[in-house]
């Protein structure tokens, strides 16, 4: 924290941001927490500009104004729904995000694709967390989906109500470092947090009947301290994640398919008929999955729209 060194002057106290409400933050530095309202200047600020979970500020010595957001290592937005499709931050200052699917019918391929994408734009270590092990007998066919999507990504397969399958996930909780759980409603990110944690500190329900859908049970963005010194940062199930500008984070997603249109004959070629296309030329030889690739193309089809539109909606 050598951006705390500049200000330590100025009378701040440095804090970090574990919770957010609609009226106000929640603030704490390791042995008391405070709710801040957030004065209108801060509204009328860029959205990005606004403090989120996991952001190191510097409030009064009074505790009840926020002065500065100091400078984020890192951080995760997306695009909100509707006409103006503003950036909305999610989180910031993670170094590992768990990517939470489940072993049943909200298993996607291309939804895992997005959030590596989101993980690999701000260079934060992605790890699959595949749940409900226990409510099926393949879920070792779920892990060889999920590692054909990412082969490199650590992927752990658990019971989230079996505390002894969660040591895999400790281990990635390193003192010090903050771990963000994401993925939809219904995955099971409540009960994870909750056995990880020891204690019940959310809400959970079961998934709807018929279509393995889930139910909202965490409303906000929280952050809590476990016992191993790491921190989990919890974030509301997403129906859809509508990707801003993650080009570079593409082409680690999908770095297979990009180095094998660098053998390809023509360097602009389109991988749809010309001769000497060497990613056409996988797909023949089923070294490369017609899904992944479409969903390649239709990711970059989204980042040129927005780059185009300064802000298109991308839904998922």
């Amino acid at each position: 924290m050598k951006q705390l060194e500049f200000y330590k002057a100025d009378g701040v106290l440095p804090m970090r941001v574990i919770g957010m409400q609609r009226s106000h933050i929640l603030v704490s530095d390791g042995a008391r927490e405070d709710a801040i309202v957030l004065g209108g200047g801060w509204y009328r600020r860029r959205s990005t500009d606004r403090p989120t979970v996991g952001d190191w500020v510097l409030v009064n010595t009074s505790r009840d104004k926020l002065e500065r957001v100091l400078t984020r290592k890192s951080c995760f937005s997306r695009l909100t729904s509707g006409s103006q499709n503003n950036p909305q931050l999610i989180a910031a200052n993670v170094d590992t995000l768990l990517i939470v699917t489940s072993c049943n019918d909200e298993f996607d391929e291309s939804r895992l694709e997005r959030y590596l994408a989101l993980a690999h734009e701000a260079t934060v270590t992605p790890v699959i967390v595949l749940t409900k092990a226990d409510l099926t007998e393949v879920s070792n066919t779920y892990r060889e989906r999920a590692k054909e999507v990412a082969k490199e990504v650590v992927v752990e397969v658990v019971n989230a109500l079996d505390r002894s399958t969660l040591n895999g996930i400790r281990s990635q909780i390193i003192d010090g470092h903050t771990v963000a759980l994401i993925g939809s409603s219904g995955v099971g990110k409540s009960t994870l947090l909750n056995s990880l944690c020891g204690s019940e500190i959310q809400k959970t329900q079961t998934v709807r009947d018929g279509d393995s859908r889930g139910r909202h049970t965490t409303t906000s963005r929280s952050l809590h301290v476990l016992k191993e010194g790491g921190l989990l940062l919890d974030v509301p199930g997403m129906r859809e994640l509508t990707l801003g500008d993650v080009s570079l984070g593409l082409s680690e997603t999908f770095s297979d398919i990009e180095a094998l249109a660098e053998k390809c004959r023509f360097t602009d070629c389109a991988h749809v008929s010309e001769p000497g296309c060497a990613v056409r030329e996988a797909l023949k030889e089923d070294a490369l999955d017609e899904r992944r690739l479409g969903n390649y193309f239709k990711l970059l089809g989204e980042q040129a729209a927005l780059r185009k539109n300064g802000g298109t909606k991308n839904k998922e």
